[in-house]
């Protein structure tokens, strides 16, 4: 009977946050404060339907979802796209980090009247950033960026998280071990990234290969094969003294910028393991909280979080990037797109585990500090986006009823060529184009409708050709059909 009963709790709480988050595609609204909020409303200061109150258990099942989340971020990342802004990236998930923790652990210790180091340690708990909170507001809103700044934005996100665990564990260390010196702070942190790096790129490497070999009799043990890699991924490089944040992330873009088999259904099936993790870390966190105790740290949380966003972010920003030739309004929004999300939240449980006294003042700040971040930065993104002039429109992505599932050794794509206005082929029957025998245009999208053509379909404009050929041809048939070569 117990075990129906937590079944059922479980199952209404997943169903409210799924069905719950229409809200953000339909109002903007992030889809962090809705889980969050769902947790806080079934907490034991809420309709107390569930008392939950172990932050050792919330810690651990907070590692677990984020490594999952680093892997999944990792697959979806293209290093291609990524390639060109690698080092402003960088350079803004550690040195932006650092710069952000000193200037908010500052003004902390002067708020909040701690030491400065203990000021700094709650400023690297809330200087990490969150991908999925930027993209689901903008997703939401149909909003992209100029200049690559959405793949600056994502990059970042996706690698800032473990410098930003690395300073909140390196600092509870040093507060709770008088005998340790800054040199040793400075060893941990290289001998953290440096093994992450490797173990990430070697394990990615290793997976990738496997998978492909594996020949595994059923293909639905292929998830679960891949599903079993990233605990081990991360357990390894800790073991080894390394970041295994860091290396999970770094594995999911290798494998994620490789071939592998089943390769759109475990990009789907991590999409949703991601979507699942998230969704049960926010209502671990929110069921946590204690809302009747925020009000007494209300003053002083919006004071952190002002600096935080008005001063530590946008100077961690501009320091970061001062040599990259970015134009300011650039700056300015990635300035501005540094949300907080439920990563700060999860390391604001470290001090609570490790016993400073501290620990639950930080904790209540740090879910403050988050939840103003993202009600101010969060529902404005859109707005400032158009101020500055680096906003443009995000076409929707054609949903077509066929997929193509490659295989490692496949030379064939299936790629969509947008017929425009003035186009060579507007007007042309199909058997006119001149397409060679090894390329088919399996389906037309005309107007939300899906066609299936013959020779003598006519192409019209808007229409968008779902085209199967060799991967090589592609660049060329899109030049055939907008008229600017001759198919040779």
């Amino acid at each position: 009977m117990a075990v129906s009963i937590y079944l059922l709790v479980a199952a209404v709480l997943l169903l409210s946050s799924i069905f719950s988050s229409k809200l953000s595609m339909k109002y903007g609204i992030p889809a962090l404060l809705i889980f969050l909020g769902i947790g806080m409303i079934f907490g034991s200061d809420g309709l107390s339907v569930v008392y939950f109150s172990d932050y050792q258990l919330a810690q651990s099942l907070g590692i677990v979802a984020l490594i999952y989340i680093l892997f999944s971020g990792g697959l979806d990342t293209r290093w291609t796209k990524v390639r060109p802004i690698v080092y402003q990236g960088i350079l803004l998930s550690t040195v932006g980090v650092l710069i952000s923790a000193l200037i908010v652990g500052y003004f902390v210790s002067l708020i909040l009247q701690v030491s400065l180091i203990e000021g700094i340690l709650l400023g690297a708990i809330v200087s990490s950033t969150d991908a999925a909170a930027v993209f689901s507001v903008l997703r939401s809103r149909a909003v992209g960026f100029k200049y690559r700044l959405r793949e600056l934005i994502e990059f970042e996100s996706g690698t800032n998280d473990p410098m930003a665990i690395f300073l909140t564990i390196g600092l509870i260390q040093y507060i709770t071990t008088p005998d340790m010196s800054w040199v040793g702070f400075i060893t941990l942190f290289l001998m953290q990234m440096g093994v992450g790096l490797v173990a990430g790129l070697l394990f990615g490497k290793m997976i990738t290969w496997l998978i492909n070999h594996a020949n595994l009799g059923y293909d639905g043990l292929y998830p679960v094969l891949a599903l079993s890699f990233v605990p081990l991924i991360y357990s390894t490089t800790d073991l080894l003294g390394g970041s295994g944040f860091l290396a999970v992330y770094l594995a999911g873009l290798v494998m994620g910028n490789s071939t592998f088999v089943h390769q759109k259904s475990l990009m789907n099936f991590f999409d949703g393991i991601g979507w699942l993790m998230q969704i049960c870390m926010f209502l671990i966190l929110g069921l946590l909280v204690i809302p009747s105790e925020i009000p007494a740290i209300a003053l002083n949380g919006l004071l952190i979080a002002l600096v935080l966003i008005v001063i530590a972010r946008p100077v961690s920003v501009f320091l970061g990037t001062l040599f990259m030739g970015m134009k300011t309004r650039a700056k300015l929004m990635v300035s501005w797109v540094g949300l907080r999300g439920a990563v700060p939240i999860i390391m604001a449980t470290f001090p609570l585990v490790y016993g400073l006294e501290v620990a639950e003042l930080f904790f209540s700040v740090v879910f403050f500090v988050v939840v103003t971040s993202v009600l101010i930065q969060g529902t404005t993104i859109p707005i400032v986006a158009k101020w500055l002039h680096v906003g443009i429109p995000v076409k929707e992505k054609t949903r077509y009823p066929i997929e193509l599932e490659p295989s490692i050794d496949t030379k064939t794509a299936l790629k969509e060529v947008e017929v425009e206005d003035g186009d060579y082929s507007v007007g042309k029957q199909i058997l006119e184009l001149g397409l060679p025998e090894n390329v088919l245009i399996t389906l037309i999208n005309r107007e939300g409708k899906f066609l299936v053509p013959r020779g003598t379909t006519r192409v019209e404009v808007h229409d968008k050709l779902l085209i199967l050929s060799d991967k090589k041809d592609v660049s060329e048939i899109r030049k055939l059909v907008k008229g600017e070569v001759k198919w040779k």
